[in-house]
């Protein structure tokens, strides 16, 4: 998008674009599969349930659609969205631009809970436990980084950042041990850990909804202050931020939020480290367009990796993990690149 446009204006384009893009990833999620659906069939069917026409979908496709491939949809846009938002809000929390939902420990902590389940829980497939104890790890690992490291949300930054850095490297200690503690279990943890959406359910969606609408709306409510807290603690206590409240609501909201995606599909990285980057590349550096925008882009580009992700080596499936690390590493040099040439 050519940055000669207004900057009201490339916010405006990159809001229409980022919204056809859900449409398109919302339709390729539901028609794109290893059984083929056609496009039309699938846009007639949402008309008929709005009342507008006749659905022309069999039973098998109907439940298909609306029971395998939409709470599936609906999980990539929440995770997606999630976790946009939530490395856009701690990149401006932070002032770090490395910054990820990750930082304080939230994937080491789940990670743990989720393999303290799948090794010590005997039986096929992944334990009903394992969500719940992935979100009390996230949840438990955040706690003791903000306890230690509890005086950066007050002064330096840094010190929250190196205790998130701490704590992570202590619990993925503490799970490499039980993964070699118990062999027959690490394929299972593996592929936990790489990340899917294959197991969503109407029931998890369900559940992590509130979690992630709040903490979206949250996060984004915050864009204002993130501004403002850009020119440093110091300057911000100047014009009449309480930095340290706003901080600590911002950390809280994106790691509950982020903690509940987790717990629901496993640990898919670069999102919140690309999309708030690609986004800030169009839109500048105010808060106020980047988290919006992120809410969008982040939605999107889930949807599409995970469609890229069960069907390129159809009836096979990738872990997202792996598309999105695939594509988004690639795509984050290049951002590093056009920020180095865009800074000289």
């Amino acid at each position: 998008m050519s940055t000669a446009l207004p900057p009201r204006r490339r916010v405006a384009v990159a809001g229409v674009l980022a919204t056809l893009a859900v449409l398109g990833a919302v339709l390729a999620g539901l028609a794109v599969g290893p059984t083929p659906i056609g496009l039309g069939r699938v846009v007639g069917d949402l008309l008929s349930r709005l009342g507008v026409g006749h659905s022309t979908l069999s039973p098998l496709q109907s439940t298909i659609v609306w029971q395998l491939r939409a709470p599936r949809l609906v999980m990539g846009l929440l995770a997606g969205a999630m976790l946009a938002v939530a490395g856009g809000t701690y990149q401006g929390a932070f002032r770090n631009p490395l910054a990820d939902p990750y930082l304080l420990g939230v994937a080491s902590g789940a990670g743990l809970g989720a393999t303290i389940a799948l090794v010590r829980v005997q039986g096929d497939g992944v334990p009903a436990i394992t969500p719940l104890l992935a979100f009390a790890g996230a949840m438990a690992a955040v706690g003791v980084t903000w306890v230690i490291g509890g005086r950066g949300l007050r002064t330096a930054t840094g010190r929250l950042i190196l205790a998130g850095v701490a704590v992570s490297s202590l619990l993925t200690s503490a799970q490499t041990y039980l993964q070699q503690s118990s062999l027959g279990s690490m394929a299972k943890v593996y592929i936990w850990l790489l990340g899917s959406l294959a197991g969503a359910s109407w029931s998890s969606v369900a559940l992590i909804t509130p979690y992630v609408l709040g903490a979206i709306v949250v996060c984004v409510l915050a864009a204002r202050a993130l501004d403002v807290l850009s020119v440093g603690d110091d300057e911000s206590r100047s014009l009449g931020l309480p930095v340290r409240r706003v901080r600590a609501i911002v950390v809280v909201a994106s790691s509950l939020g982020t903690a509940a995606v987790v717990s629901a599909v496993g640990l898919i990285g670069f999102v919140g480290i690309i999309v708030p980057h690609a986004v800030r590349l169009v839109v500048g550096t105010s808060y106020r367009r980047i988290l919006p925008l992120t809410v969008l882009v982040g939605a999107a580009f889930l949807v599409f990796a995970d469609t890229l992700a069960r069907t390129v080596m159809a009836p096979s499936e990738l872990p997202l993990g792996v598309v999105t690390a695939l594509v988004g590493a690639p795509v984050f040099v290049v951002l590093l690149g056009w920020n180095e040439r865009g800074a000289r």
